[in-house]
């Protein structure tokens, strides 16, 4: 989802995104050497590299491919992911980082969860520059949105799809850390594995945290989904259903449509929803709301 706020609060984001950033706004020039990128272990800040030290440390290339947000091929300026990754993680002690769970984070609140298997497949890159537009980054969308400092660009033909190889701008953060704790009021505390919540909560790991927080936690494009209010205690579940499948027969916005989600997949994020709602925690609340949940020390 992106960031206009849509009629429901929903989930499943496909990676398709835009950003509120103002066309006035987008810095005027390319990507400086000083621009900082952090690498952090479960919320620990390990390195904090500039473009300046990561391009001393390793070879940029050129890559081309096509690029689904711009919807044409695009040429960058990139260094290489897995070399990327050996620097800002070096010393940390990890083992394979191929077989790690990963977060990345850009500036303006999107969040995405990927398999280090994914991220290491061969492929990703670490892009600092548009070749052709080399004094600004080209902007993305109608919003004129500003790619810059880092986008992560795939270089395969098989790696244009967003829904496998997502694409998120303005990177600032890379961390290894599985999802639960990243996110750990997510979690539908209670329910047993292979319940409706739980399969429920897969699939709001997978197509929603992108864009969408439950209790403040995960990203921040889409609208909250439970607190202060549930989304099932305030929209029909048959119209959540709907809105999921195709929110363009609601309104126009931009939500994408999810056809690939079954009517079981459907019904579980319905019991993840209904589960989370009697589970609040909103920091961010005048008076804290915790059920469900012990107080944070």
């Amino acid at each position: 989802m992106k960031r206009a706020v849509v009629l429901l609060a929903l989930c499943a984001c496909n990676g398709a995104r835009s950003q509120s950033v103002d066309a006035g706004a987008v810095s005027a020039n390319a990507t400086s050497d000083d621009a900082r990128i952090e690498f952090r272990v479960e919320g620990r800040v390990v390195r904090s590299l500039t473009l300046r030290a990561m391009r001393a440390a390793i070879e940029s290339e050129s890559i081309t491919n096509y690029d689904p947000y711009y919807e044409r091929e695009k040429r960058f300026r990139a260094l290489p992911i897995e070399r990327v990754l050996d620097l800002g993680f070096q010393g940390a002690n990890l083992g394979p980082l191929g077989a790690r769970p990963f977060v990345l984070r850009a500036g303006d609140g999107y969040t995405v969860p990927m398999q280090g298997s994914r991220l290491l497949e061969g492929g990703a890159y670490l892009a600092y520059a548009d070749e052709a537009h080399p004094e600004r980054w080209e902007p993305i969308g109608p919003r004129r949105s500003d790619p810059a400092p880092f986008y992560l660009a795939w270089k395969l033909r098989t790696q244009c799809n967003l829904e496998t190889h997502p694409r998120p701008w303005q990177l600032a953060v890379i961390e290894v850390a599985r999802f639960e704790a990243v996110f750990p009021h997510t979690e539908p505390t209670g329910h047993a594995e292979g319940s409706p919540a739980r399969r429920g909560y897969a699939t709001f790991a997978r197509e929603c945290v992108r864009c969408h927080a439950v209790n403040r936690e995960g990203g921040r494009i889409g609208p909250e989904l439970n607190v202060p209010q549930s989304i099932v205690e305030y929209r029909p579940v048959e119209q959540i259903r709907a809105y999921i499948r195709n929110p363009l027969t609601f309104r126009y916005g931009a939500m994408p449509a999810h056809p690939h989600l079954t009517d079981g997949d459907l019904d579980d994020l319905v019991a993840y929803f209904t589960a989370m709602r009697d589970r609040k925690h909103d920091p961010d609340a005048p008076v804290a709301r915790d059920a469900g949940y012990a107080a944070d020390p």
